[in-house]
């Protein structure tokens, strides 16, 4: 009988060259754009509805978020001028260069939201970088996805359709997480219906995305990205629970353990995601049997 293949390359190497960045890092970078970029939006309902005790909560995550997200980028880019780099040119095709021109109107809109807040001062300026956050906080929280799914990494690459749309929904639960630790439960309507939509968002695209990634999807079922993802998949599950239920409750210690809930299983998500892709890469397996597969599609 003729052996089961096994996968391997030359000197026993990976096919592919394993990202490099730093998990901490990167990983948390990825969770603080999303916390942020979604706090902007609700920082602008806020402002519409008459909530301004939230609407302060949100200012301040996003303006936090994202002063931490940068941040963290930074330390793993190495050295500031970098990512100034990066600013030099603009590439349409480019998710990394795109990216990096959100960031930077992105950043200083939700800085000044926050500041006009802090100083209770200069409302009109306040307003009209609340609002410019809120259109642009939507990209802020998805265009990680797309630049993960641009690389070659398998379980990044082959989950491109499905992918922005989960790290929406986990920037919903983690904005709506950070509303309910801080902010009174009175205002906190918003924040409850985004943690029940987020997670609705979250969880059942990417049950979608495993179920049509075929072999890719397998590093999301192993070791540690499973263990964090399942984390997460509790957490969301649970605290959007939670969140419901606080309303009809009326307990501000349920709204703190829903938030909580929330805010640490969109870190889990994005920290499993970043392993899966990780795990898949140091394996030539995911590279080069769906290419075999889609090369016997293509001729019959």
């Amino acid at each position: 009988m003729v052996p089961d293949a096994e996968f391997s390359s030359y000197y026993g190497r990976p096919v592919l060259r394993k990202p490099t960045w730093k998990p901490l890092d990167i990983a948390g970078y990825l969770y603080l754009g999303g916390l942020a970029g979604a706090s902007s939006l609700l920082a602008a309902g806020a402002g519409v509805t008459g909530r301004p005790a939230l609407g302060r909560v949100a200012k301040l995550g996003a303006a936090g978020g994202i002063t931490l997200s940068l941040a963290a980028l930074v330390h793993d880019l190495g050295r500031p001028a970098r990512f100034l780099n990066m600013l030099r040119v603009f590439k349409p095709t480019s998710p990394m260069s795109v990216g990096s021109w959100i960031l930077s109107g992105y950043a200083p809109l939700a800085l000044a939201a926050a500041a006009t807040e802090v100083a209770g001062r200069y409302r009109l300026v306040g307003s009209a970088a609340t609002a410019g956050a809120a259109v642009l906080g939507p990209a802020v929280a998805t265009y990680t996805a797309v630049l993960l799914s641009d690389t070659a990494v398998p379980s990044w690459h082959e989950g491109y359709r499905q992918l922005p749309f989960v790290f929406a929904g986990s920037a919903a639960t983690a904005a709506a997480g950070l509303a309910l630790v801080a902010a009174p439960p009175a205002q906190a309507g918003p924040a409850r219906r985004m943690a029940a939509l987020g997670a609705v968002l979250e969880l059942g695209t990417f049950q979608v995305m495993r179920q049509r990634m075929g072999l890719s999807a397998e590093p999301f079922e192993q070791g540690k990205p499973h263990r964090l993802l399942r984390a997460a998949e509790a957490l969301t599950a649970g605290g959007a629970a939670l969140a419901v239920l606080s309303a009809r409750v009326r307990d501000r210690r349920l709204a703190v353990a829903a938030g909580a809930a929330l805010l640490t299983g969109s870190a889990a998500l994005r920290f499993g995601v970043f392993h899966a892709g990780v795990a898949s890469a140091e394996d030539p397996r995911y590279t080069v049997v769906p290419q075999r597969e889609r090369l016997r599609e293509a001729n019959g």
